[in-house]
């Protein structure tokens, strides 16, 4: 069975995005150099910010709008809030989502400093 147990997000300085997300996940790189950075996160996911100057094959350099989001899923409600509390007030994210409750759950999102979306998510009990 295939898995994935890995994302890599193209950032245009690779140092900044690596401290936006040590401070904001309270963990630090397991990895960090000026064109790549990765972190390992509690569950084994790993997360890499690669340069969007070296990444190979080539991408498009200009600011793309981002499409897509990393979900961060928690086992309880409360612990949404906890999160926006900690992310929000306490880390200084920048919010495009205070809590809210959707179709598919309990969540809010922030963006990084590349814009790409992190949401966290409680998930209805149903989904």
């Amino acid at each position: 069975m295939l898995t994935a147990d890995m994302s890599i997000l193209y950032v245009h300085n690779v140092l900044k995005s690596a401290e936006f997300y040590a401070h904001l996940l309270g963990a630090q790189p397991v990895e960090k150099q000026p064109t790549f950075a990765l972190f390992v996160l509690d569950n084994g996911f790993k997360l890499g910010l690669w340069s969007c100057y070296t990444v190979e094959p080539v991408v498009n350099q200009r600011a793309p709008v981002p499409a897509g989001e990393i979900v961060f899923k928690v086992q309880a409600r409360e612990e949404v809030d906890h999160f926006y509390a900690l992310w929000c007030m306490e880390r200084q994210a920048t919010v495009i989502q205070s809590p809210v409750e959707l179709d598919f759950g309990y969540t809010f999102a922030v963006v990084d400093p590349d814009g790409h979306r992190l949401r966290v998510c409680f998930l209805n009990p149903e989904q």
